[in-house]
């Protein structure tokens, strides 16, 4: 992933939970790989709306060339991971309805971070470290 001090939303960022980034590891002769994930937010557009999602961001790689510091986030988030597949969502928020398939009080934990979070678009919520992509 690459790290940027810009937010440009047509770059498709992700601020992350640098408290969340985990995974594993295997070695073979000549490559590592890796697989893990972390909490994450991010902006999109639907529709012409901005909205806030919150979910999961898969992190892996099949071709390293070195083993990652697993006791680093910022070391795995500057690999070279795949990111095709995105961020699973968990809640969405375009600033009059709500998305998500969860109990009503996951919603309102969601809602805590994605209101301000649109309000305060593009900035990334305070405790998340923003902005990486793929």
């Amino acid at each position: 992933m690459i790290r940027e001090d810009k937010f440009l939303i047509s770059r498709r960022p992700y601020a992350v939970d640098l408290d969340t980034v985990t995974g594993r590891q295997a070695g073979g002769i000549d490559r590592a790989t890796f697989s893990g994930a972390c909490n994450a937010v991010w902006f999109r557009r639907r529709r012409g709306v901005t909205v806030a999602c919150l979910g999961t961001l898969k992190l892996w790689s099949h071709y390293l060339s070195e083993p990652l510091d697993l006791d680093e986030p910022t070391a795995i988030l500057s690999a070279d991971l795949d990111g095709r597949y995105g961020g699973d969502t968990e809640g969405r928020w375009d600033g009059k309805s709500y998305w998500g398939n969860v109990t009503l009080e996951q919603q309102e934990q969601h809602l805590a971070v994605l209101e301000p979070m649109l309000a305060n678009f593009p900035t990334a919520p305070e405790g998340w470290d923003g902005w990486w992509r793929f």
